[in-house]
């Protein structure tokens, strides 16, 4: 049974999935074409200004500003998903497990829920990487298991709302087990909460995976990366702001992008919100 129902779109939807969806067409192109090898360093085209070659110039290395751009689409949205699979995975589960738990289990997941709070996405990332090295996998581990918690606490919210309905005390006075109603009624009337709090963590997890590549604590060069981006225009703000200005307008796009649309999604799926327009 489900408690969605369809609702109109909102403007806040559709001008998400458009932006989202120019990030996403811009990985998915740099996987067939890009209009120059994102890695190729060529001295005699050090720092040139858009052109017909070059649409947003090059960078201080001779690179194609426009080619890494596309690449590093693809990166951070390969962290994000992974990132976010990560902690909808984990936390999900752990906030329906509290939700049907009014014992001392749920409190125990809760508290534990409670004390990852303290341990933010930046932090965790810079202690794995100092174990175990930076990379792309330490940036999504980090990212993912500072993610859970956000997950685990939406998922329980939305479990205790269906665990008070008629149709799920029905289900309990047949003798319906536990598990046959997490599966059968809770987790198709929390999915709508899932995918909004999914949303909202790719943007999240698009500013992590920026300031840790920024940081040096991301993805290793040479693979492109907007925070990396990010990190190489520093030095050359005052001369040409434009390497500052190209992925830092890219990283507003896509979290602007992710967080409108969360919103219309949120507005879609709470018939209360709706309600009140």
């Amino acid at each position: 049974m489900t408690m969605i129902g369809t609702r109109p779109r909102s403007a806040s939807l559709m001008v998400g999935a458009a932006l989202v969806g120019i990030v996403v067409l811009a990985a998915l192109v740099s996987f067939l074409w890009t209009p120059h090898d994102p890695l190729l360093v060529e001295a005699s085209a050090r720092l040139l200004g858009p052109t017909a070659d070059y649409v947003l110039g090059t960078d201080r290395f001779g690179r194609d500003v426009a080619s890494q751009l596309m690449v590093g689409a693809r990166t951070t949205l390969y962290v994000g998903i992974v990132a976010v699979g990560i902690a909808a995975v984990i936390g999900t589960p752990l906030g329906i497990l509290a939700g049907m738990s009014r014992n001392w289990l749920g409190e125990l997941v809760m508290r534990a829920n409670d004390l990852m709070l303290a341990f933010p996405a930046l932090l965790l990332a810079i202690m794995l990487g100092a174990v175990y090295g930076a990379s792309t996998l330490t940036a999504m581990i980090a990212i993912g298991i500072a993610t859970v918690p956000s997950f685990a606490r939406i998922a329980r919210s939305g479990t205790l709302r269906v665990m008070s309905t008629e149709y799920v005390l029905a289900a309990r006075a047949a003798g319906r087990s536990r598990l046959w109603i997490a599966w059968r009624h809770v987790l198709p009337n929390i999915s709508g909460l899932v995918l909004v709090q999914s949303s909202v963590s790719f943007a999240i997890a698009v500013l992590a995976e920026a300031a840790l590549s920024f940081l040096g604590f991301g993805t290793r060069p040479p693979t492109p990366s907007w925070g990396r981006m990010l990190q190489e225009s520093q030095e050359l703000l005052a001369v040409e702001p434009r390497l500052a200005l190209v992925p830092g307008i890219a990283i507003a796009i896509a979290v602007l992008g992710f967080n409108l649309l969360g919103d219309g999604l949120r507005d879609r799926f709470d018939p209360k919100l709706e309600a009140r327009r």
